[in-house]
């Protein structure tokens, strides 16, 4: 057996793995963002008959034939429900126009010629219509134009949405808000702790990465309800400063941004702490020394000695927990307010809520891009030397 063959059979298994589980996984969700073939499965011959209206003058007897035929035609109903919740999303109001209009030519016999508008008036409004000819096109930039509060408008032009429905742009600012913040908390808490860490030995040093790695084996929904039990008005924490006497009334710890700040950053602690620990036990002991011996102050040698040495860790740690946090779906979920939920909660409720898979997959995209720009933005940064000499 050749070496070249052996090195790629010691390979595949990665190369397997990383295919399934990130590259597949990531092509599927970039398709369904842009798939638009969901409503043109749905309504076959409509779609063949719409391509030739100029969206302009009323539709033509025969699309509205063609219309009457695909709403009579034994179309599964997983298929009609995607391309009714498809286009509900583009024009409101097709949730309960495409069930009534189906009804009634079912029962309308075989008859081709079917006064649309005498069964409901809303197909005399064209934007109905123009929705459906939006929605026939095997591919759309509908959902990744909602996902930021965008669509296009009748002439096709990108316009905002209605102010009651731009709510994704808000919601996104909310994560990279929150996600940062839990950043800068991990970093002030986890640098000193690391420093801490790398100073001691023996059982002293055991027993603090035990403590920081602790969260890491504990189930996540277990340690949001721990919190959920401290943080609460008659919790463990504000009973104990009402006992000490430092405050008269609790204070608000939970469903706030407090507590999933407080929540949060107990959760990613250890993403943090951990690279930075790695960075900082590798840094020679005898460096701070030298620097006092040299005439520095301990803040100085911090300054230009120890923190430039414990900068990889302290980026890679940054990275690792702002990427996590981004996230972040259950911590938030039960430990904030209305005002506190993240995008993955609206990824979720169009994933399991509404089955709009298109809309959940465009949000996520917006999700990575800017995670791979901080990714690749820390690579290169990485490969620059960080201390000039």
């Amino acid at each position: 057996m050749s070496a070249r063959l052996k090195a790629f059979l010691l390979v595949t298994p990665m190369v397997v793995f990383l295919g399934l589980f990130f590259l597949w996984p990531l092509w599927m969700m970039i398709s369904t963002a842009v798939q638009g073939g969901t409503v043109r499965l749905a309504f076959p011959q409509t779609a063949t008959a719409i391509t030739s209206w100029d969206g302009n003058s009323p539709p033509s007897a025969p699309l509205q034939a063609a219309l009457i035929r695909d709403l009579r035609a034994d179309t599964p109903q997983e298929r009609f429900g995607d391309a009714v919740r498809t286009l509900n999303s583009q024009q409101a109001g097709f949730r309960t126009l495409l069930p009534r209009t189906a009804r009634a030519v079912r029962e309308a016999g075989e008859a081709d010629v079917v006064d649309l508008a005498a069964v409901d008036p809303r197909w005399s409004d064209q934007a109905y219509w123009l929705a459906l000819k939006r929605s026939m096109p095997a591919y759309t930039d509908a959902n990744l134009l909602a996902a930021v509060d965008l669509k296009r408008n009748d002439d096709a032009r990108i316009e905002p949405v209605e102010a009651d429905f731009a709510v994704n742009r808000a919601i996104m600012l909310r994560t990279f808000i929150i996600a940062a913040q839990v950043t800068l908390l991990c970093a002030a808490i986890g640098l000193p702790f690391a420093m801490l860490a790398a100073s001691v030995s023996g059982w002293k040093r055991n027993a603090l990465l035990i403590a920081v790695l602790l969260p890491l084996w504990t189930s996540l929904l277990v340690r949001t309800a721990a919190w959920l039990i401290l943080l609460q008005d008659n919790g463990l924490i504000n009973q104990t400063l009402r006992a000490i006497g430092l405050i008269d009334s609790p204070l608000s710890l939970i469903y706030n941004r407090t507590g999933v700040l407080i929540a949060m950053t107990h959760v990613l602690l250890p993403l943090m702490v951990l690279p930075i620990y790695a960075s900082l036990i590798a840094i020679p002991r005898n460096l701070m020394p030298a620097a006092a011996a040299l005439g520095a102050p301990p803040l100085q040698a911090f300054r230009y000695v120890l923190l430039p040495l414990a900068m990889p860790g302290l980026l890679s740690g940054s990275l690792l927990v702002f990427m996590v946090a981004l996230g972040y779906y259950i911590t938030p979920a039960l430990t904030g307010g209305a005002g506190d939920q993240m995008i993955s909660s609206v990824i979720a409720f169009y994933a399991t809520g509404t089955a709009n898979w298109g809309m959940a997959g465009a949000l996520g995209l917006f999700l990575l891009v800017p995670t791979m720009v901080l990714y690749i933005a820390y690579s290169r940064l990485s490969r620059t030397p960080l201390v000039q000499t």
